[in-house]
């Protein structure tokens, strides 16, 4: 039985097992956590789950970042002697200066088991065509994804280095059924195919796997990326460069992920407090990885926001309709704890802004900006009408009109002529400071 289907009790005894024998794996060996944690005069014996989320500190980027910084080019979350690593992947720097990440073999193989179960929830078999629409730099991406996929069976297409015309083609012409990208770039191929009069119809893909920016569990974005693409659905997950692949879509309910919880010890916290956050409360997603011993985090504070929706009881009446007993998270990832601005007294996410874009037909791209000069925030938003809105007027006025109903908000709404934004092959940033 695969422990997503086990009852919490046995859930929560193996993640006390596995955590117990990676406090025993890293210390002495990473001096990172040794120092940190003799530093708290920590004893390394773990009574309970409760009990490491009681005495045990988290861990932040800026730590990690620092830690690099005085001590270049690796750091010393390395668990293991240098030549023991032979993976090397960085992240992208979207939330600061980029961290550098080196695996073992070992931590490898963990993270390219999670992702095998990834697929495996979205129904990949030997038979499909998986196209990576991504270009293959140092941040992990897909590489994992690639891997996994090559180990089931399918046929794997890599698409770095090309035009996104020149994607959109490879697509149709090796008959694809599985693309993996971001969001932001399954519409902008989508865009590149009106604008070359290729019809995505006429292909074979049935599934968009995305992740790297909320979006896939946004009805409003799902609803527009199967309009897009016709006759495919879409399966959400995310993950992190220095954790690995966390979550799945659950496939019952679509909008909600699974957090892999045989591989992660995950905790939801009130980011302003640091402590448990209250039961259905949204709030920071904090991740101890329990296998990657190579490159380890301990109570790591990914600046994720998430609203669990189920944690069941121990005797496992209550599981998903899917019958899995994991963590679930409503909207999948909301945003991310610094992107959040109060504007009014109004807390104001980009994944609620791009479920009000997307679910106005006639917007091709947009940008919003915060005007900081105020003594209040100030929201305005550049909007990109598409070629086929017929009424650019009306749309204006719908987009007043749904900014006032989620947020009691005026914001002004400026239009631009086609093609002044910019696309993104990756992940979208659609969100300027002033």
């Amino acid at each position: 039985m695969s422990n997503a289907y086990q009852n919490r009790a046995a859930i929560e005894s193996q993640q006390l097992e596995a955590l117990r024998s990676l406090l025993a794996e890293l210390i002495p060996g990473n001096r990172f956590y040794s120092r940190k944690l003799e530093a708290k005069a920590l004893t390394f014996d773990v009574a309970s789950l409760q009990d490491f989320s009681h005495r045990f500190p988290f861990t932040t980027k800026s730590e990690l970042v620092e830690d690099q910084r005085s001590n270049p080019p690796f750091g010393t979350n390395l668990t293991y002697p240098l030549a023991s690593y032979t993976r090397y992947h960085q992240t992208s720097g979207t939330g600061g200066l980029p961290l550098r990440w080196l695996d073992t073999p070992e931590s490898w193989e963990w993270m390219v088991e999670s992702w095998t179960e990834i697929l495996q929830v979205a129904s990949l078999g030997p038979e499909d065509r998986v196209y990576f629409a991504f270009s293959f730099g140092p941040f992990i991406g897909f590489w994992l994804a690639f891997e996994s996929a090559t180990r089931i069976g399918c046929l794997c297409l890599p698409g770095g280095g090309l035009s996104s015309v020149a994607r959109v083609q490879a697509i149709l012409d090796n008959g694809i059924t599985v693309l993996c990208c971001t969001p932001t770039y399954a519409a902008r191929l989508a865009e590149v195919a009106a604008e070359e009069k290729i019809n995505l119809g006429s292909g074979k893909v049935r599934t968009l796997i995305v992740a790297g920016e909320p979006g896939g569990s946004i009805p409003a974005v799902r609803a527009q990326l199967e309009k897009l693409w016709p006759g495919a659905k879409i399966f959400d997950h995310h993950g992190m460069t220095e954790v690995g692949p966390v979550t799945y879509q659950c496939p019952a309910m679509p909008g909600i992920l699974h957090v892999i919880e045989k591989t992660y010890f995950a905790e939801v916290i009130n980011p302003e407090t640091g402590r448990a956050s209250a039961t259905g409360d949204a709030g920071e997603l904090v991740l101890s990885t329990l296998g990657r011993s190579g490159s380890p985090l301990l109570r790591y504070r990914t600046g994720d926001l998430v609203k669990p929706v189920l944690r069941p009881s121990p005797s496992g009446s209550s599981p998903c309709p899917c019958g899995r007993h994991e963590l679930a998270l409503e909207g999948g990832i909301l945003g991310r704890v610094d992107d959040m601005i109060v504007v009014r007294g109004v807390n104001v996410y980009p994944s609620a802004v791009e479920e009000i874009m997307r679910s106005c037909p006639g917007v091709a791209e947009y940008r919003m900006e915060i005007s900081t000069q105020q003594t209040l925030p100030e929201l305005s938003l550049q909007v990109e009408p598409s070629p086929g809105c017929e009424d650019v007027a009306g749309l204006v006025h719908q987009l007043e009109r749904h900014f006032e109903t989620a947020f009691a908000l005026r914001v002004i709404i400026t239009l631009v002529p086609l093609g002044t934004l910019p696309r993104f092959e990756m992940k979208g940033k659609r969100w300027i400071k002033r």
